[in-house]
């Protein structure tokens, strides 16, 4: 099908409306406004509202945001709580053990709890204000190139009233070029564009590979006596059970308003065993009996589901290119080891901008020009952070007790630990064959849901308030369904129907006949991700649906 698109053009292009989009943003305006310089700048957000699709129970370090808005508390930032204590627990199957020493990158005290989604749409009102045009509900699906293809020159946006076969319905709508002398790119986690640009750029050659954790989150609403409010700390942190010693993860509980908290659990994607589904091992979490004490009586009013990338400075792609530029979670820019990435986003989109702003008054956009930006980076505290947890992802996905002595060395190294650049193996490629696993996890009863305080995942699909147009084309490509009751199937068990939070991927088998076959939900999706990083054959790839569908998270 050949659609004519029409296009539209600025100087600035920001594709993803998170903390490091908006950030970006509002330094731009703010620089142009400052050196009397006209700036056009867009952005665009799959979600159907900037904070949409903006999913964390999230603490704040405030470093960046006092830098971009030194008045935020004055222009009535919305914050949950600020960090009074901090608590950080190991868990066994029927008992918490509060350690007395809480690592230095963990220690939050002064730090504030925030809503991503609300805090986010207050980041947009700034930028508006500016004005910067925000334009949510368009998803960009392709990167423009100029005709050497080695230049980018902006996006294009899905089409939106396509039918399952592609064909246009009677509510078509084209998408648009959107060009740009500088497009920014700030998707989050496992970027579907950035991705792209990847693989056509070689955005990771010597690098090495990027590696995830899935995280399951909530908003509960307390009864008013609840026992976490008697707790010293308000910002608790949890290792150890339901995961065993060898898989990175970990909970935490963190005060919110009005009777809330948020909870969530994150698993680390290297897990070998493929019986490993993080949403039970969530479950799990919330019944340790210690945790649910904490919780008992509470209500889920909010549920959502997002990859958080932990690979760190050695798995980050290349920084700029001829017109482009990659700032937080899909440049891989995060603390792994603080378990904090928004203050790093902010300030990776805020020296992107300052990057922009001296290029463009050279009236330069090419990489050399942009590759001022990387130079920003190294020169800032965002390097100090990354270099700490340098070696972290590496030395979590490590056999117990070696992970332990590699802990400690990087602890009282700086980073470096035992070993400087340990070596990290993608998430698709460690699970093993489901025979040689000798004790599987295992997965959480049905009778444990009681639709109030732990629901199933299709009730948290409902809590995301997740919706997709039934008869679009699926945005979910499963290049070979039969792989996935053959060899997926014999070796792994299909794994996808476990590590997906949404339930998008089933194996029904015929009654008569026995055969297997995949059933696909897609209007299920999260777009957490988790599937294209996870599938061990590489099998299936996340694209964008229509823009404005997806979760619309409000309080998470």
């Amino acid at each position: 099908m050949t659609t004519e698109r029409e296009s539209i053009e600025f100087d600035v292009l920001i594709v993803g409306g998170g903390p490091a989009g908006l950030a970006t943003a509002i330094q731009l305006a703010q620089a142009a406004q400052a050196a009397n310089m006209e700036l056009e700048v867009a952005l665009i957000d799959k979600g159907a509202e900037i904070g949409a699709h903006e999913v964390s129970g999230a603490i704040l370090n405030p470093i960046a945001l006092a830098e971009l808005i030194p008045d935020y508390a004055q222009q009535e930032c919305p914050i949950e709580a600020t960090v009074r204590a901090d608590g950080f627990y190991f868990l066994t199957a029927d008992k918490a053990f509060r350690l007395p020493l809480t690592p230095r990158p963990m220690r939050n005290e002064g730090m504030h709890v925030i809503s991503l989604a609300r805090f986010t749409r207050w980041l947009g009102d700034r930028a508006e204000a500016l004005g910067v045009n925000i334009f949510p509900g368009f998803a960009g699906t392709d990167v423009l190139y100029d005709e050497s293809g080695r230049r980018v020159t902006g996006v294009t946006t899905g089409d939106k009233g396509l039918g399952h076969d592609g064909q246009p319905k009677a509510n078509f709508e084209a998408g648009i070029d959107i060009l740009a002398k500088v497009t920014v790119f700030a998707e989050g986690a496992r970027g579907s564009l950035t991705e792209t640009v990847a693989k056509k750029l070689r955005l990771y050659a010597g690098k090495l590979p990027a590696v995830f954790e899935t995280g399951i989150k909530e908003v509960l609403l307390l009864p008013e006596d609840n026992a976490f409010a008697q707790q010293p700390a308000n910002d608790m942190h949890f290792m150890g059970y339901p995961l065993p010693l060898d898989t990175p993860g970990g909970g935490f509980l963190y005060e919110m308003g009005s009777g809330k908290v948020a909870i969530g659990y994150l698993t680390g994607l290297c897990y070998d065993d493929p019986q490993v589904d993080p949403y039970d091992a969530f479950i799990q979490f919330k019944q340790h009996p210690f945790i649910h004490q904490l919780i008992a009586g509470g209500k889920v009013i909010e549920q959502g589901a997002r990859t958080v990338t932990t690979g760190g400075l050695y798995t980050m792609p290349k920084l700029a290119v001829d017109g482009g530029l990659f700032v937080g979670g899909c440049a891989g820019i995060h603390n792994t080891p603080a378990l904090k990435g928004v203050h790093l986003a902010m300030k990776s989109g805020m020296l992107a901008a300052d990057a922009i702003i001296e290029a463009l008054s050279g009236e330069r956009s090419d990489a050399a020009s942009l590759a001022r930006y990387a130079e920003l980076v190294k020169q800032s505290w965002i390097q100090c952070e990354l270099e700490e947890g340098r070696n972290t992802a590496a030395a979590l996905a490590k056999p117990s007790p070696i992970k332990f002595l590699h802990l400690g060395a990087q602890y009282f190294t700086g980073g470096k630990g035992l070993r400087e650049r340990l070596p990290l193996e993608a998430d698709k490629d460690t699970l093993r064959h489901h025979q040689e696993i000798a004790f599987p996890f295992q997965p959480v009863a049905k009778e444990s849901y009681d639709g109030e305080l732990m629901v199933d995942k299709l009730t948290g699909v409902y809590l995301g308030k997740v919706m997709h147009r039934e008869d679009q084309p699926s945005h979910l490509v499963v290049h070979d369904t039969d792989l996935c009751v053959t060899r997926c199937w014999e070796t792994y068990r299909s794994p996808c129907t476990r590590f997906c939070p949404g339930k998008v991927y089933e194996i029904v088998q015929d009654p008569k006949t026995l055969d297997r076959s995949l059933k696909l939900n897609p209007s299920n999706c999260f777009h957490c991700k988790t599937c294209d990083i996870k599938d061990p054959f590489a099998n299936i790839t996340w694209t964008c649906p229509e823009g404005g569908e997806g979760p619309n998270y409000s309080q998470v």
